[in-house]
């Protein structure tokens, strides 16, 4: 017996049809290229980005074509992916900060045959184009900002979209067609394709939405500061438009400063980045002594959070940090710190323990920790295991079988991280299984000293590796970026480790540097901060 509801496909554009319908006058703020600050709403988002689709019908763009986005978080670019999703075509985000051989291997692979683009990076695209695959570049601006350029049939967007009416339907297909495609950071071999069905945005999007992940409503103002170029965007071009919040889109300009002013200036109450970008937030607000005032809840992810810096959000200014892990492969949420009631909620300092881990797995994620006999692992929060994820929007195959089969016989994927789950499920990342140190035979984890470090008050950031070591294999060595007009010494910062951490996890040395490597998505290029210092 089948239940006898209606078939209603999980479709993207139904997303941005609701928003039009229930929170049509809600604004979407731009902070645009070209300087100036723009305000639209959802209906017209919803109206233009019909034009996109009725326009790449035109242009020949069929079911599953693949059209690369290389652009920054404005309103051009969010009716550009709902305007490619509505003909069943496939959105492909390119990270700009990937080197140009990453970007040309990508764009080939994908296959992609349009490309819509920021005028910041036509040069970068006038060198690659004789190696690409695009048949056309539409460029995110007007005819008064089109720059001179020699990209194939290059045409500004504004003209572009004008040569249609709008007058168009979505296109009708399955759920489980692709919608949107990101390529993993290649840190070891080629990036490979992650494909994102119409359902898996959906889901994820609508996860997002609950109390104890976003909690977004449509009293919110969102800010979604991570591009959304970096893992799906977290879905939020997608979430937020669903809850019918209003949207800050900050464009290029991801410092400090500019941050701030629109933080503050457009009354945001929820906002989603990266740890470096909070870094250089803070460090604006310390420097001028500067306050938040609507800001309620920050979502950091990307790479692991400092205890340091969540203590900060929630004494200094008074903001919740929300605490979450994922990957490309995860859509991209796998996990966000939520307390639960087993939590004794007037002890700071072990919330503050607490928060400063990844997170419980939201319905929809299913995770384990195993050895490398493939044996699952208690969870004690103490033991370190393989961790292993599988869910609604989990991949099960790389875009055209890239590296095979990567589930294993229960559906599995295997997320390359080293981690503990503690008794009420909370997981915590304490390495890539590539880069965990091992010293006598025992793990040490790099992300907890590099955590520990970056508390004491005159350290920037932080990054530990692995050197080798005639007795013990590996040791831990210490690399610092002090802050500035700071110079602290290697004694100060081994003194305020002391105590904290196991003896034996104690680095043996601390390098002071200006600089430490990143990869195009933040984390650190542990492979480059080797090859400089060993």
């Amino acid at each position: 017996m089948q239940g006898l509801m209606q078939d209603w496909p999980l479709l993207c554009h139904r997303v941005i049809d609701h928003a039009a319908i229930q929170h049509g006058n809600r604004e979407v703020v731009s902070r645009s290229i070209e300087g100036p600050i723009h305000r639209t709403n959802y209906r017209d988002i919803r109206k233009r980005a019909l034009k996109v689709a009725q326009r790449l019908e035109k242009d020949g763009i069929k079911l599953g074509d693949r059209v690369a986005t290389l652009a920054w978080n404005t309103w051009r670019h969010l009716e550009t992916w709902y305007g490619i999703t509505g003909i069943g075509a496939v959105y492909h985000t390119i990270n700009p900060r990937l080197f140009p051989d990453q970007i040309t291997y990508i764009v080939n692979h994908a296959e992609d045959r349009l490309m819509f683009l920021d005028t910041t990076f036509v040069p970068l695209m006038e060198k690659l184009q004789d190696k690409l695959t695009i048949q056309r570049y539409v460029i995110l601006t007007d005819r008064a900002h089109m720059p001179q350029t020699r990209l194939r049939n290059a045409v500004a967007y504004e003209e572009w979209i004008d040569e249609v009416n709008g007058d168009f339907t979505w296109a009708s297909f399955d759920e489980n067609a692709a919608c949107g495609m990101c390529y993993t950071s290649g840190t070891t071999g080629n990036p490979k394709g992650v494909v994102y069905s119409h359902r898996s945005n959906v889901l994820h999007s609508l996860m997002a939405l609950t109390p104890d992940a976003f909690d977004l409503s449509v009293q919110d103002t969102i800010m979604p500061v991570v591009p959304f170029f970096h893992a799906n965007g977290w879905t939020i071009a997608f979430s937020a438009p669903m809850a019918g919040c209003r949207l800050i889109l900050p464009g290029m300009k991801l410092d400090g400063v500019s941050i701030y002013e629109l933080l503050e200036g457009e009354r945001v109450t929820m906002t989603a980045a990266v740890p470096t970008i909070w870094l250089m937030l803070l460090n604006h607000m310390e420097t001028n002594n500067l306050k938040l005032s609507t800001l309620r809840r920050v979502l950091i992810g990307g790479s692991a959070c400092p205890r340091a810096m969540i203590e900060k959000f929630e004494k200094n200014y008074g903001v919740t940090v929300a605490h979450a892990w994922g990957m490309t492969e995860m859509n991209p949420i796998g996990s966000i710190c939520a307390i639960k009631p087993d939590y004794d909620a007037k002890d700071v300092e072990a919330i503050l323990d607490v928060k400063a881990k990844q997170g419980a797995a939201p319905f929809s994620v299913e995770m384990k920790i195993v050895d490398d006999s493939e044996k699952e692992l208690p969870w004690d929060g103490k033991t370190f295991g393989r961790l292993k994820v599988k869910g609604v929007a989990v991949a099960k195959a790389y875009f055209k079988g890239e590296g095979g089969s990567i589930l294993d016989e229960n559906g599995f994927f295997d997320t390359g991280d080293v981690a503990t789950i503690d008794p009420y499920g909370n997981l915590q990342i304490t390495d890539r299984s590539k880069d965990v140190i091992k010293s006598g035979g025992e793990w040490i984890s790099s992300i907890d000293l590099e955590n520990l470090a970056v508390g004491h008050p005159k350290v920037m950031e932080a990054a530990v590796i692995g050197v080798r070591h005639p007795k013990w294999d590996e040791r831990p060595l210490l690399i610092i970026i002090p802050k500035k007009g700071e110079s602290p010494t290697r004694e100060e910062i081994l003194g305020y480790m002391e105590g904290k951490i196991a003896k034996w996890w104690m680095p043996d040395d601390v390098v002071f540097v200006e600089e430490i490597p990143h990869t195009a998505t933040g984390k650190v290029l542990r492979r480059e901060v080797r090859a400089r210092l060993t």
